[in-house]
């Protein structure tokens, strides 16, 4: 009888580290999203999604050729918000599951035009967000953002109580 119980122990134990080992798949634990096959060859993903968690990279005010809108700032806004969206649906996401955004400007004298066209696509509440201005930005560009959204849980929330 003691044999068996150890037998059972021991086999539990191999069990748990066998789901906690580091050789479990990558892909059980995060799932890359690629707008284009072409995005593959460059050093980073478009998006990851980790558990119910999507990191958006940053994203530039590109058109589908991948060359920056012409027309400044409005415009590229508008197409780095449009692949941010891009990524947040093909991941299962919704805008509204956008909790945290990073906003990077060449030029902070833009923050008004880029506010304008920021605020069309995200609805109440906002999610949180930081705007910097930086040095310069890859290829010229005049703004790069990126993004995290976390999904929604299935189960409907109960409001806290107030006293």
């Amino acid at each position: 009888m003691k044999i068996f119980r150890l037998m059972s122990i021991c086999a539990a134990i191999g069990v748990f580290l066998a789901l906690m080992s580091p050789a479990r798949s990558e892909a059980q634990y995060k799932r890359a999203l690629n707008l284009t096959p072409s995005s593959q060859g460059l050093p980073f993903s478009d998006g990851i999604v980790v558990g119910n968690t999507l990191y958006v990279a940053g994203e530039q005010g590109a058109g589908p050729d991948g060359k920056l809108v012409p027309g400044g700032i409005g415009p590229q806004t508008k197409a780095a918000l449009e692949t941010i969206q891009k990524v947040v649906q093909n991941a299962g996401f919704h805008m509204g599951d956008v909790v945290a955004v990073n906003v990077y400007l060449a030029d902070i004298h833009d923050f008004a035009a880029m506010n304008k066209v920021y605020t069309t696509f995200f609805p109440n509440p906002k999610p949180t967000r930081t705007t910097v201005q930086v040095a310069a930005l890859v290829n010229g560009a005049k703004i790069e953002i990126s993004a995290i959204a976390v999904r929604r849980p299935h189960v409907q929330m109960v409001p806290a109580r107030t006293r």
